[in-house]
């Protein structure tokens, strides 16, 4: 279901950041760089980086909780790359974005608040109206406005008050890929769209590198639309 929406969506992606980068990709390229050799250290951080990618994978598959697993492996690789280099555990912990466990911890809340108060069940009935009503209609809007709302909220939260929502109204198979579609085309509008995002921008930020938001959105708004229309599209095309 999945192919096609996803060979779409990069497809257009690709060829829109090179419309719009068209120019800095006509400037002259230096070939003479030094290029650094991966320390031990690299290489540990980047096997680390695989074995997560398939412990998740891994529980995802037997359908259990991400949470732990994830934090396991990443502790487990920290701890083998410190002990490896022999550099203290400081430098891990001044490298965390701090900052952002607040907010992750007040999203969950939010969507917990939610659902305890009624919200969740109501979107339900909405949404169960509106796949009676019409199902195409359904796909489009559970695309289109969960794309638009996770620059609002952050796909996080978005996603987990959205999954729950179409697991109470049992829609069917296309409105849930038009949910995820959103999920993951959505946050290519703006900054505050995905923690990935967020993350990402901090990270650059150490390095001495800034991405203003206004910069974001101007390329986020040629970008994301386009794609999500073609990928909704072709869930459409594909059930």
């Amino acid at each position: 279901m999945y192919a096609l929406p996803s060979v779409l969506s990069i497809a257009v992606t690709y060829g829109m950041l090179r419309w719009i980068q068209r120019r800095h990709l006509r400037e002259p390229v230096s070939c003479q760089i030094d290029v650094p050799v991966l320390s031990l250290s690299g290489k540990l951080t980047a096997f680390g980086i695989m074995a997560m990618a398939v412990v998740l994978l891994t529980a995802s598959a037997f359908d259990n909780p991400l949470g732990p697993p994830t934090f396991l492996a990443g502790v487990t690789t920290a701890i083998v790359v410190l002990i490896c280099s022999r550099r203290s555990p400081l430098a891990v912990v001044r490298g965390i974005s701090w900052g952002v466990l607040p907010l992750v911890a007040g999203l969950f809340v939010l969507v917990e608040a939610l659902g305890r108060t009624g919200v969740t069940d109501a979107l339900a009935a909405q949404v169960d109206d509106l796949v009676r009503w019409s199902a195409t209609g359904a796909v489009w809007a559970a695309g289109g406005v969960l794309a638009v709302g996770c620059n609002l909220v952050n796909n996080l939260p978005a996603g987990l008050l959205v999954g729950r929502v179409v697991e109470i109204a049992q829609v069917p198979d296309a409105v849930r890929a038009a949910v995820l579609i959103g999920v993951d085309l959505g946050p290519n509008l703006s900054v505050t769209g995905s923690l990935a995002t967020i993350l990402w921008l901090t990270a650059l930020r150490r390095e001495g590198l800034r991405v203003s938001a206004w910069s974001f959105l101007k390329t986020g708004v040629l970008v994301m639309p386009p794609a999500l229309v073609l990928a909704v599209a072709g869930a459409l095309a594909s059930r």
